[in-house]
């Protein structure tokens, strides 16, 4: 299979981090570091602390949050080195963390095994990066936070299908996207320009060293929730788009709700299973 160039950075990315000592050398020196805490001191607890912060935030927001989970399993959809998996893994009895690059789950592992439970923990690989190999009805939950914008539409758009697929009837989904900006036109076609270097040799393990290229490349699709929902929405019940109170963005077929916690750039589609 020929590799698409939208998976590029992200294995350039999972084999620089592949030849780090640690977590700790992971977040202080690689470009995807995404709650743009930048420089040298930053360690691995701290990045973790941010997933700790927002995972409870954005499940009491999106009324996900239930003793009961700790029964209930947790489809993960791009769970890097586990920034948010470790309070995954203390909200939900199961979590399965699914990641492109088999590098990014082994320091998964690594990351909860230091601040989760790692008990909890199954990895799953996702190699061409749009096919979840779950059964369907595997999970209460299918959750993905600043991956789907990585993708290009058609895996995008497949990976919230399959989101669908392998979450029971009365489970839920929590899917976050992009939508479309004015620097649009600027952005995406620059972003297409550098994924194409990471094919050259060394210098993709470079690129994947500096935040603000790593952050260019990796801008591949603008979604907006209509296009998202329509093939969904017979599958689907109480939809809910969720964006920024300042967002103009606006769905057909979603009750729209609004939290300051959401990216003025990003939305949510939040939905049950039929």
């Amino acid at each position: 299979m020929r590799r698409r160039s939208q998976l590029i950075p992200w294995k350039a990315a999972g084999r620089v981090s592949e030849r780090m000592i640690s977590g700790d050398d992971v977040v202080r020196e690689t470009g995807w570091v995404f709650n743009n805490a930048t420089g040298d001191e930053l360690t691995l607890a701290e990045f973790v602390a941010t997933g700790d912060d927002e995972v409870p935030a954005y499940l009491e927001t999106f009324g996900l949050r239930d003793p009961e989970n700790q029964q209930r399993t947790v489809v993960e959809i791009g769970a890097g080195i586990g920034r948010m998996t470790c309070a995954f893994t203390r909200e939900y009895g199961s979590v399965i963390a699914c990641d492109l690059d088999q590098g990014f789950l082994e320091r998964c592992y690594e990351t909860v095994g230091r601040f989760g439970k790692v008990e909890r923990l199954t990895t799953l690989e996702v190699p061409d990066g749009r096919t979840l190999d779950l059964a369907p009805n595997t999970a209460d939950l299918a959750f993905s936070y600043i991956t789907l914008q990585h993708c290009d539409e058609d895996d995008a758009l497949e990976l919230a299908s399959e989101a669908v697929r392998v979450v029971r009837p009365g489970g839920k989904i929590a899917l976050n996207f992009r939508g479309h900006a004015a620097a649009d036109p600027i952005v995406v076609p620059a972003g297409s320009v550098v994924r194409s270097l990471y094919r050259v040799p060394r210098v993709g393990d470079w690129l994947s060293r500096q935040r603000f290229v790593t952050r260019v490349a990796w801008q591949a699709s603008r979604l907006h929730p209509d296009v998202v929902t329509g093939p969904l929405a017979p599958q689907l019940t109480k939809i809910e788009v969720w964006t920024n109170p300042k967002s103009k963005l606006r769905a057909i077929d979603a009750s729209m709700r609004t939290f300051e916690g959401v990216n003025p750039r990003h939305w949510w589609l939040v939905a049950e299973v039929t």
